[in-house]
This record gives structure tokens, C-alpha cells and sequence, in this order.
């Protein structure tokens, strides 16, 4: 009996919500008109009118035991499990000595959660769109689900219909790929075969796409990639002791189990007609739950994947990342937290919320560490290794430095900027990042200079200091280069490493007989998840023409030549498309897009070759 009040209470008070506290009514649905006074319309479809005789009859059983119910609305703090969680900077000053309000209807997964203070929504609400906010980009943001593309060829990859929260999708995105690639926990999260996976099929566009890649992926995989994906960032957000979870307090469980059709469906019924346009609109529906077992979140995450795929599902979920952290934590993370993490005009996620869900820290830079600018003041940037990492057009425009913890991250995935967009690029090798045998070789050898390095970086030692570089690492210099480079009492790096470019292999330098010189070829897979007309040839897919609407999935085929050779060295040599170089029978020129910038600011003077059109940044 308890249960069922309980529940009447949670109707009840969401109904209340809706009549008497929304700034603005629903939208009318065709058909249907509202009469003054909430009278019954004139003509009402039948499954409006059922809908509101459920909705009606709730209520009034509600009604009745509002008023000896309405104390156990409010709950202290100390009486909610895992309160010790809930003290996170940022949330109504660390919550102190105050009780939280909690709906204790049974949402989605368990509780619908606690709500925020009127002053925690208003921050939390500015801190994302600002003061002066467009219609346009909140529709945006409140019009993106997290859901797995329709499309047989990228199905692994979430789909976006607008521009804005791609800098969200494309951070989860990068997580769900580490998951369906490299899972360390879970041996059948892994494509089977994954480094050999080359079966390319030419798709609609004339592009190639690897149409065998993902193809043993079940939904039950998919889904439990992306809901380990969304813990991980979470968990990373909150320091790895807590998560912090927003929903909505209009979606209640029992609606999902009495309404007719699917999950997806009566949640998009439910939210029709919300539009949170103020701090004061999100406090009204927005509930949280705060875990610090990751099991606990796992299994809230899943039960709440419904939510997430809806239309609110992407601001929720980096509402959830911003609390994870704590406001106030977000705001000393940043260098000026006066503006919105939403950037004016277009409404796109700003570095803040991609380095947020990539390291748990909402900095505005890319670089590593911090740097001092004097008097007291810091400029921060990535303090630590991230499991996935990321690239930017900005930085071949020397607009930015992207240090090497961004730049070679523990798993082979970035998140890619643009001006305007983020994709992802990642390879199914973990070994495009290793050091090949002449890399090594020159590593060990720099290493060796620079510690008899007492310039203080200037990049020269003295002769004793040579002689001692030269008998540790084997080298077997000719006596009259080791008297030319000698002459002037230091030797600097520059020129002893011009010396061994010519020496050869035998003798301790690093000359290449063969002329490649430690040419590296590996593939790469751009991933672009918005949605952009696809041609498919001639043939017309629908009857009014329309073009297919899908993300894409690109190869490319990249050949990196040693950092030493001369410029012209790839200039003119071609790139096999194969998966094995040397049985490669196919080969062009190299190309050239926006995103061959960007790759070569991770492996310099990179050459990309692809079939079909050029992979788009944008």
C-alpha cells in the first residue's frame, strides 16, 4: 500500500508541476484544442482521451493523501544512502547541514533522485548556455539523443541530426570505441580478428568502409560498450569515487509499464512540450542520483538508456559530468569561467567539455601541465595520461600545442576538432604508436647526448662527453669525422646526427640501405558521426528523392617517413591501399583533406591516401 501512495504521490506532484509551475503550456497536438479551465476538448482522439482519464484518475487518488504524505517529500541528508557522496564543491555549497528533497516515486532504475537548490540549477544552467541564450542553439542541445546509428555500415557509431553536442557524442563515442576494440575486462567486447578485419566493400558514396569490422557486434554488446563508456567518464569526472546521474522527474517507471509501445516512444510522449529555457525550468525536472559503486551506476546507466536516447539524452548526460565534477570545481578548472561552455553564435561544445569527459578536468587548453605566467597566475592545461586523446586543425594553423598527453594517448583513439565539429580517428592496431626500430634507435642515442647535456638544453656536450656517448652506444665512427666534429672543443647535436645518417647500420648509425629508412604504412578510421546526405549512384532512394541520411566511416591509408629524411623523400612515392604493402597492387597519388593536417600533427609529414570522397572534418 505503501508503494502505490508513494507512486500517486510522484504522479501527483509531477502533474501539480505541469499545471501550475510550467512557464509555457505544451504544444497542442493535432486535433486538439484546450478549452478554458481545463475543460474537455470538443473532439479528442482516443488515445488522447485514454491518456488523460489515466492521468486524471492518478491524480485525484493522489490528491487524497497529498497532505498527510507531503512530510515524507522532504528527507533529511543523513538518511539518504550514500550522503557522505553528496558533498560536491559546487553543489549548494557543499550541501552542508541541509536536506534534500527527493521524489520518491520509483523512476527509471530506483529513486528519481534529489533535486538541486534553485541557486545550484541557475549556476549550473548559466555556467552551460550563458545569460544571452538563442533559441536555436538550445533546440539543439535539447533535440540530440545518444543512440547507435540505424545504418548497417555504422552501426557502432552514435548518429547526430544537428550540430552542437558533437563535442559530447564524439568523446563518448571515442570511450565506446576503446570498449568494442581494446576491452581489457570483457574478451567478448572485442571484434574478433580485429587486427586483420580489411574486408572493405565500396558503399553508396564511392567511399570504402569496413563493412566486416563490426559486423559480429550484437545490440546487447553495443549497448554495454556505451554504458561502460558513460561510467568511465562519469567515475573520471567525479575523481574516480563518485558518479553523479541527471534525469528527469517526468519519466516514471511504472508510465514506461502500463503505456502502450515502446520505451522510446512514451518517453518521446513525455517529454513533448518541455522546454527548459532557465535555470528555474531545469530545477523543476531535473533529478540526480550519486553513486560511488561503479556496479550500482553501471546497472542506473543501463536502466536509464532510454532516456539517454531520447532527445534530452545528450544534455543530460553532460549535465551529469559537470555535477560529477562539482560546479565550483569546473570553474577553477577553467581560465575564464564568466563564459559559457556553450560557445556563441553556433552553439558547439568548447574545449572545456571535450577535456572534461577526456580527463575528468574542464580545462580550456590542450597543452600538458601548466604554465606560469607570473604573479601567482597559472595557465593549465592536461595534467595526466588519458585513455583516449586528441587531435585539432588548430594546431597545423599554429593557433595551439596539443602536448603529448593528449597526443599519444594509452589506447589508439582521438577526438578530432575542427573550427565548428568533433569526429573521431582511431586504429585497430595499438602498434601505430610505438617506436620502429630506427625511432629506437635515435631515442636511445638522444637520450644518451642529453645526459651528457651540461649546457642546460642547448643541445651540445663536450668532447669528453661525445667520446663517452660514442663507447656507450656502439658507435664506430670514421677518425677523421670524429676529428671534424671535435675541432671546436663541443659537438652539437645537429651535426653528430648528420654523421649518422651516413654511417651505417653495422657500425652503429642509423643509414638505410634499403632507402626507406623506417617508413611506417598503417591504416587509420575517421568516424563522422553526423548525419550528411549520402548519394547511392544513380538510383533514387525514396520517391521524393531524397538522399540517405548517415554518418560515414573512412579508411585511410597512411605512410609516415622517418622524421629525419629529407622533405622531398615521399613527395612522389605512391601508397598502397592493401593491407599488406608489399601484395598491394592499387595505388595513387597521395591526397590531401583537412584531416591529413591534423594527422600530421601526431606523425609529421604523414601521406593519406583514401577511396572515394575525402573525409570530412566538418
Amino acid at each position: 500500500m505503501a508503494d502505490h501512495e508513494e507512486d500517486d504521490l510522484a504522479m501527483a506532484l509531477r502533474l501539480s508541476m505541469e499545471e501550475h509551475e510550467s512557464p509555457e503550456p505544451k504544444r497542442s497536438k493535432p486535433g486538439e484544442t484546450s478549452g478554458a479551465g481545463g475543460d474537455t476538448p470538443m473532439e479528442e482522439a482516443p488515445e488522447v482521451r485514454n491518456r488523460r482519464m489515466v492521468r486524471e484518475t492518478m491524480a485525484a487518488a493522489a490528491e487524497k493523501r497529498m497532505a498527510m504524505l507531503t512530510n515524507s517529500a522532504v528527507i533529511p541528508l543523513k538518511s539518504v544512502e550514500n550522503a557522505k557522496d553528496l558533498k560536491i564543491k559546487g553543489l549548494e555549497s557543499e550541501v552542508k547541514d541541509k536536506g534534500v528533497n527527493l521524489v520518491t516515486g520509483k523512476g527509471i532504475g530506483g529513486l528519481l533522485g534529489m533535486t538541486l537548490s534553485v541557486v545550484d540549477a541557475n549556476q549550473l544552467f548559466s555556467m552551460i548556455f550563458g545569460n544571452s541564450l538563442s533559441k536555436d542553439v538550445l533546440a539543439q542541445w535539447s533535440n540530440q539523443g545518444i543512440r547507435f546509428s540505424d545504418d548497417p555500415e555504422t552501426s557502432m557509431g552514435l548518429v547526430q541530426h544537428e550540430g552542437g553536442p558533437c563535442g559530447v557524442l564524439a568523446a563518448i563515442q571515442a570511450f565506446v570505441f576503446k570498449y568494442l576494440l581494446f576491452s581489457p575486462e570483457e574478451s567478448g567486447d572485442v571484434v574478433p580478428n580485429i587486427s586483420s578485419s580489411s574486408n572493405m566493400r565500396r558503399g553508396p558514396s564511392n567511399e570504402y568502409v569496413a563493412a566486416e569490422m563490426f559486423s559480429s557486434l550484437s545490440e546487447e554488446k553495443k549497448k554495454r560498450a556505451l554504458v561502460r563508456s558513460m561510467s568511465e567518464i562519469l567515475f573520471l569526472c567525479g575523481n574516480n569515487k563518485r558518479a553523479v546521474i541527471a534525469s528527469l522527474n517526468i519519466i516514471e517507471g511504472e508510465l514506461l509499464e502500463s503505456a502502450n509501445g515502446s520505451e522510446d516512444e512514451v518517453i518521446a510522449r513525455a517529454l513533448e512540450g518541455l522546454s527548459v529555457e532557465s535555470g528555474f525550468d531545469l530545477q523543476k525536472v531535473l533529478r540526480i542520483n550519486i553513486w560511488s559503486s561503479r556496479s550500482s551506476a553501471l546497472q542506473k546507466l543501463e536502466a536509464m538508456l532510454p532516456v539517454f536516447r531520447s532527445r534530452m539524452g545528450a544534455l543530460l548526460f553532460l549535465i551529469s559530468a559537470l555535477l560529477s565534477r562539482g560546479l565550483n570545481n569546473v570553474q577553477d578548472d577553467r581560465d575564464d569561467p564568466s563564459l559559457p561552455l556553450v560557445t556563441a553564435p553556433f552553439g558547439h561544445a568548447s574545449q572545456e567539455i571535450v577535456n572534461l569527459l577526456l580527463s575528468g578536468n574542464a580545462m580550456a587548453n590542450v597543452f600538458d601541465g601548466k604554465i606560469d605566467l607570473g604573479g601567482g597566475m597559472f595557465v593549465k592545461g592536461i595534467s595526466t595520461t588519458v585513455e583516449v586523446g586528441f587531435l585539432t586543425i588548430m594546431e597545423s594553423l599554429n593557433y595551439c600545442k596539443v602536448g603529448q598527453y593528449l597526443k599519444c594517448p594509452k589506447w589508439p583513439i582521438w577526438v578530432v576538432g575542427s573550427e565548428s565539429h568533433y569526429t573521431v580517428l582511431f586504429a585497430l592496431d595499438t602498434k601505430v604508436q610505438e617506436e620502429n626500430e630506427f625511432e629506437c634507435r635515435e631515442s636511445q642515442i638522444r637520450r644518451a647526448f642529453d645526459a651528457q647535456d651540461q649546457s642546460g638544453g642547448g643541445g651540445f656536450i663536450t668532447v669528453e662527453g661525445f667520446h663517452q656517448v660514442v663507447k656507450q652506444m656502439n658507435i664506430n665512427i670514421p677518425p677523421a669525422k670524429i676529428e671534424h666534429l671535435c675541432s671546436t672543443g663541443f659537438i652539437v647535436w645537429s651535426e653528430f646526427w648528420q654523421v649518422l645518417l651516413d654511417l651505417d647500420k653495422s657500425l652503429g648509425g642509423v643509414k638505410d640501405s634499403t632507402g626507406s629508412m623506417g617508413k611506417k604504412v598503417f591504416d587509420l578510421y575517421h568516424f563522422n558521426g553526423i548525419a550528411k546526405s549520402i548519394s547511392n549512384g544513380s538510383q533514387l532512394v525514396s520517391e521524393n528523392d531524397s538522399p540517405i541520411q548517415r554518418p560515414r566511416l573512412t579508411k585511410l591509408r597512411v605512410s609516415v617517413p622517418p622524421r629525419w629524411t629529407p622533405e622531398e623523400f615521399m613527395s612522389d612515392v605512391p601508397v598502397g591501399l592493401g593491407t599488406n604493402e608489399s601484395a598491394a597492387t592499387e595505388v595513387s597519388k597521395p591526397q590531401h583533406a583537412p584531416l591529413v593536417d591534423c594527422i600530421r600533427t601526431r606523425w609529421a609529414r604523414a601521406v593519406c591516401n583514401w577511396e572515394g570522397d575525402a573525409p570530412s572534418i566538418v
